[in-house]
């Protein structure tokens, strides 16, 4: 799923983001990445077997609590670095007694919102 870089910002789905935290393997992944890795990386960092990490990445990224990021090799052998998107998930319940989230965002460079928006562009080529 190709995520639009400008609404990056936006709360994601309740239920998408409580099933990428209730799982061990997410949670072992948010908990690894001090920064920026590869998927690889991940697996080894982890002990997560890899087809499992690309299952897990793609879930964390749904629920927009990871970032994508292309690094760009000269080789032409581009490599994706995946990198945490959030410094805090609050979960509160509203005044119509429903269920609300909000994710806190640490602050991007213009680099940094730059690369996004090449990743986004990457996927869909």
């Amino acid at each position: 799923m190709v995520r639009d870089p400008v609404s990056v910002e936006d709360d994601p789905d309740l239920q998408v983001l409580l099933d990428a935290l209730d799982d061990p393997d997410c949670r072992a992944i948010v908990t690894n990445l001090d920064e920026p890795m590869t998927a690889s990386e991940i697996s080894d960092a982890t002990d997560i077997p890899l087809s499992t990490v690309y299952r897990k990445l793609d879930a964390l990224t749904d629920a927009s609590l990871l970032s994508e990021l292309t690094e760009v090799r000269s080789d032409g052998h581009h490599t994706t670095r995946y990198d945490l998107d959030f410094d805090e998930v609050s979960l509160s319940l509203t005044d119509e007694q429903e269920f609300d989230v909000a994710v806190s965002r640490p602050a991007r460079s213009a680099e940094e919102r730059l690369a996004d928006m090449w990743s986004e562009v990457r996927k869909e080529t």
